[in-house]
């Protein structure tokens, strides 16, 4: 992986030699104006001080109605590795992320964690120094050594298990935990598998996961810490029936039936606007090149 001799890093403008890759970190945002400034910071001065890569932050605010814009702004004077891309309509987290991955060809590792601080910073480091072993390297709250500082309720461990079972039934991936929200992937793992990438919703990590094995990459799951916070927006009935149509959805593409399945469009773009979730992109060919993110507004 090409590495620059020499970068400016730090608050004084000092060239320090550069010895690990260059990181991106993708954070996606939905009405996160009262934890998203604790997360920024914590990032941001734990990795200055832990990496020494040059390092690059950018929030991706996805249909924000509050001051989370706002928030950001103020945080990245602060903070000049922190930028953001806005969306003003919803676009949902997946289509959060695939706009933001759109950046892959500017960095050599890319990553994402949740807005909301579940994964501490040292636990998404501890996830950038493994992947010298894999192409991506996911966090798990699953694997033996893993450290859960607070549970989810009952009734999302049950839901999330059940997933689980789903996606282990149909995709037969071998992953005990791919929902954990705190990623990292090399650059040419993303720039390969970014085509295929359309699921908008929270079942991206699934269409992530997939298009990688697919493509021959190697994933490493790793055991992490993890806190269930408090103030979640996720509406666990509507959630999990858009996420398992989107498994369903994903499944069929990948199936010899999925052309003869055309005609049931308008119903899936129907059951899609019922659960109010974000609708499926479409795919591109493979090997295209990803268009620039397409932000209203963007902060460099």
């Amino acid at each position: 992986m090409p590495r620059p001799a020499l970068q400016s890093y730090g608050w004084y403008g000092i060239c320090v030699r550069v010895s690990e890759p260059s990181l991106l970190l993708l954070i996606p945002a939905h009405n996160e104006e009262h934890r998203i400034e604790q997360v920024l910071r914590s990032y941001a001065q734990y990795l200055r001080q832990q990496y020494t890569g040059q390092l690059t932050i950018v929030v991706v605010l996805n249909g924000c109605t509050d001051n989370t814009l706002g928030v950001v702004e103020r945080v990245a004077t602060e903070f000049p590795c922190i930028s953001y891309l806005n969306f003003p309509e919803p676009i949902g987290k997946g289509g959060a992320l695939i706009e933001g991955l759109k950046l892959a060809g500017t960095t050599d590792l890319i990553g994402y964690v949740d807005a909301d601080g579940a994964t501490p910073p040292h636990a998404f480091l501890d996830l950038v120094r493994h992947i010298g072993q894999a192409d991506c390297v996911i966090a798990s709250r699953w694997l033996p050594g893993a450290i859960i500082r607070q549970a989810q309720s009952r009734k999302r461990r049950f839901a999330s298990r059940v997933f689980h079972l789903i996606v282990q039934l149909l995709f037969w991936m071998n992953i005990r935990d791919t929902q954990c929200g705190a990623k990292v992937m090399r650059r040419e793992a993303v720039q390969k598998i970014h085509p295929s990438l359309c699921i908008a919703d929270m079942a991206f990590d699934i269409n992530l996961l997939y298009s990688l094995k697919r493509a021959g990459f190697r994933v490493l799951e790793l055991p992490t810490e993890w806190n269930d916070i408090a103030g979640s927006k996720v509406v666990l009935a509507r959630t999990s029936l858009t996420m398992l149509l989107s498994v369903i959805r994903l499944r069929l593409i990948y199936s010899p039936f999925y052309r003869w399945l055309r005609p049931l469009r308008p119903l899936e773009t129907w059951l899609y606007r019922k659960l109010r979730a974000p609708q499926p992109l479409p795919q591109r060919e493979p090997g295209q090149t990803p268009d620039e993110p397409a932000s209203n507004e963007a902060k460099k």
